[in-house]
C-alpha cells in the first residue's frame, strides 16, 4: 500500500542538587535487575525478533510524552537492555529531531524493507524518516493505521529486548491498531498534574483496558518545578493530580519528574537529557526499575478500573 522506497534517500549540567518532589516518598526496588532481566528474556517473544513492546501513551497532547519516551528508551538501554524505539505518531514525528537524526532518511537493502536508524544505543524507526518533514500527512485513520502497521512489520529490527512506542495522542484508530494486531506486553501512561490532562490520562486508561492491554504504571511529569535559585518546590501545574488519577484507577505510580528547563534543551539539541542530568537520570531508572518489575509481575501490582460518577 503504501511504496516507501520510491524516492532515493535524501553541554551542560542540572543546575538542581534535587529534584525529587518534597512530597514523595521514593519505593526502594524490590527486585534486582538481573532477575529482572532474566524473567523478561523467560516469556515468549511478542514477535520475530523482540521480546516485548510497550506503548508509552497520554490521551492528550502537550504532557511530554515524547520527551519521556525517549528518556525512558534511553535508560533502558543504559541498564543493558537491548531497546528500539518506535515514534508511532503519523502526523507529527518528533523522534528525530529528540535524538539528533532531524533530516535523516530511510534506507533499505533490497529497496523492500527498512534498516532502523541508531543512535544513543537504540534502534530507532519513525514515519519523520520517511516523508518530507516540512509537509502535512493528510491521511484517514485507517490509513494512518496501515503505514503504521507496514512501519513496525517492515523494518530490520536487530534483536531487541524490548520495544518502546511512542503513541500519538488520542484513543482512535491507530490505537485500536496497535491493541488487535501487536502483542503489547504493557502500556506507560504520561500525564501532568492538571485537570485538563488527567481527564485524558483517565481515558486513556479505560481504553487499554477495555482493549486487555495491562496498564504498567503512570509518570506524573512535569509534576513540579524546582527553583534552580533557592531550590523551593512550586507546583505550577497543580499538586499531586496524577496520584490521585492513579488511586481511582488502582494504576501503580512510576515517579513523578520535575518541570526542568535542561530536559526541554537537551530534547531540542537531539540528546536524551539522562546522558547528563544526573538527578534526572536516578528518576528514570527507579521509574524503568518499578515498570520492568510491573511487566514480570514481580510484584503484586494488580491493575483495575474503577469507574465512579464523580
Amino acid at each position: 500500500m503504501f511504496n516507501w522506497l520510491k524516492k532515493p534517500a535524501e553541554k551542560a549540567t542540572t543546575t538542581g542538587e534535587n529534584v525529587n518532589h518534597p512530597d514523595a516518598e521514593p519505593t526502594p526496588p524490590v527486585t534486582e535487575l538481573g532477575d529482572l532481566l532474566t524473567l523478561l528474556a523467560a516469556t515468549e517473544p511478542v514477535m520475530r525478533n523482540i521480546q516485548h513492546i510497550v506503548l508509552v501513551a497520554s490521551g492528550k497532547g502537550g504532557v511530554g510524552k515524547s520527551t519521556t519516551a525517549v528518556n525512558l528508551a534511553a535508560t533502558l538501554a543504559q541498564l543493558g537492555l537491548r531497546t528500539g524505539l518506535l515514534d508511532a505518531d503519523i502526523y507529527g514525528p518528533s523522534i528525530p529531531l529528540m535524538l539528533g537524526l532531524e533530516g535523516a532518511r530511510a534506507d533499505s537493502p533490497d529497496n523492500k524493507l527498512l534498516n532502523p536508524k541508531q543512535a544513543f544505543g537504540l534502534s530507532l524507526q519513525s514515519i519523520g524518516f520517511l516523508v518530507d518533514p516540512d509537509k502535512a500527512s493528510v491521511w484517514r485513520g485507517p490509513m494512518a493505521s496501515q503505514a503504521l502497521l507496514q512501519l513496525i512489520n517492515e523494518t530490520l529490527w536487530p534483536e531487541l529486548d524490548i520495544l518502546i512506542v511512542d503513541m500519538p495522542p488520542g484513543t482512535g484508530d491507530i490505537q485500536l491498531t496497535l491493541a488487535q494486531k501487536l502483542k503489547v506486553s504493557g502500556a506507560v501512561i504520561v500525564t501532568t498534574p492538571q485537570d485538563v490532562a488527567l481527564s485524558d490520562a483517565g481515558k486513556a486508561i479505560t481504553m487499554f483496558n477495555q482493549v486487555k492491554i495491562p496498564v504498567l504504571g503512570l509518570i506524573e511529569n512535569m509534576s513540579y518545578y524546582l527553583c534552580p535559585h533557592c531550590g523551593e518546590a512550586d507546583d505550577i501545574f497543580g499538586t499531586a493530580g496524577g496520584l490521585r488519577l492513579a488511586e481511582r484507577y488502582r494504576v501503580p505510580v512510576l515517579g513523578q519528574l520535575p518541570l526542568e528547563r535542561q530536559i526541554r534543551e537537551y530534547a531540542d539539541r537531539g540528546k536524551p537529557a539522562v546522558l547528563k542530568l544526573q538527578p534526572i537520570a536516578e528518576i528514570y531508572r527507579t521509574i524503568c526499575h518499578k515498570m520492568l518489575t510491573n511487566m514480570t509481575g514481580a510484584t503484586a501490582q494488580q491493575v483495575e478500573i474503577i469507574i465512579t460518577d464523580d
